[in-house]
């Protein structure tokens, strides 16, 4: 029983899920608060509606990590065997049946926060980011680079998340005046950085993913990128993003940050220390990187650069 729990938890990625959670909690309290309390409208969103959105996002993913696992069987028993869990532990069937329950729970706790809000895109998000996971797992990862940037998004879609329900509460609160505040512009604006962050470095980690299970991919047929473009333009292109993340970076830094620039500067200690440089350092570990095991650190490196850049919002409260 205990090991039938442990795998579940395997299956279900507990990890990323309680990064999921934790993402959640930072964007609502450490960069949505703030905005509103520097516009003395204060805390918008009461605690049950931000714990619901919390579920919904982490109940949803969970499914969709279920039902990738019970879709790639085949890949996973030449790229993982060791780490296979659905038809050796776990039955197919009680993986499908896991993944539904999962899924449902999650659109249900969506649900009743798009009806307190009265926000149907709200509503029409957590019915259809489930959908996407499921046609994702059955057919669209295989095709050249779509999989990759239909998880990109759904990362990137999380802070927005944040941003939505917000403004929406707004909405259904203060209709009258907020188009004469800056409040959905401002939300929109700084989460939508974050959100930005996240899909770039989720399209990057994904890409590496797909070199580190290239061998599986090319048995099965699959049309990633390593598989169609080879390593050297895959590294190329992994690089040119993040170039472009660097770039992005640099222009926030100097241009739109309301924090100074200098050394001395915590927020420019961090950026440097705490996402500069560990993404330089993923990209000197995929230019290296020539077997499975390389290309897994190179995007566990990734992993980590993206959470650091996520308690950058800490630091920005700080500030």
């Amino acid at each position: 029983m205990l090991n039938t729990f442990k795998d579940i938890m395997r299956l279900v990625r507990w990890s990323n899920l309680l990064f999921l959670a934790a993402l959640i909690y930072l964007m609502e309290k450490w960069v949505a608060v703030p905005i509103l309390d520097a516009a003395a409208f204060g805390e918008q969103l009461p605690w049950f509606i931000t714990l619901l959105l919390a579920l919904a996002t982490v109940l949803i993913a969970a499914g969709g990590y279920v039902i990738n696992d019970y879709f790639d069987v085949k890949i996973d028993r030449i790229n993982r065997p060791d780490e296979l869990i659905v038809t050796r532990t776990i039955p197919k069937p009680t993986a499908m049946h896991l993944s539904l329950y999962l899924s449902g729970a999650g659109i249900l706790c969506g649900l009743v926060i798009a009806i307190l809000l009265r926000s149907m895109t709200l509503g029409i998000l957590f019915i259809l980011v489930p959908g996407l996971l499921w046609f994702y797992s059955s057919s669209y990862k295989r095709l050249f680079m779509v999989g990759n940037l239909i998880i990109a998004l759904l990362a990137g879609l999380t802070p927005m998340l944040v941003a939505m329900t917000n403004v929406a509460q707004l909405r259904l609160r203060f209709a009258p005046i907020l188009p004469y505040t800056s409040l959905e512009h401002d939300l929109y604006a700084w989460l939508g950085g974050f959100a930005l962050f996240a899909f770039l470095l989720t399209w990057m980690r994904e890409i590496v993913k797909d070199m580190q299970d290239q061998m599986g991919d090319r048995e099965l047929e699959c049309h990633s990128m390593p598989v169609v473009w080879g390593d050297t333009w895959t590294k190329i292109f992994v690089t040119a993003l993040a170039v472009l993340t660097l770039a992005i970076i640099g222009h926030l830094w100097y241009r739109v940050l309301p924090f100074p620039i200098g050394w001395n500067s915590l927020s420019t200690r961090y950026i440097v220390l705490g996402i500069i440089t560990p993404l330089l350092g993923a990209l000197w570990l995929l230019w290296a990187a020539k077997i499975p095991s390389d290309y897994k650190n190179c995007q566990q490196l990734i992993k980590f650069t993206m959470f650091l850049g996520m308690l950058y919002s800490i630091c920005l409260r700080t500030l």
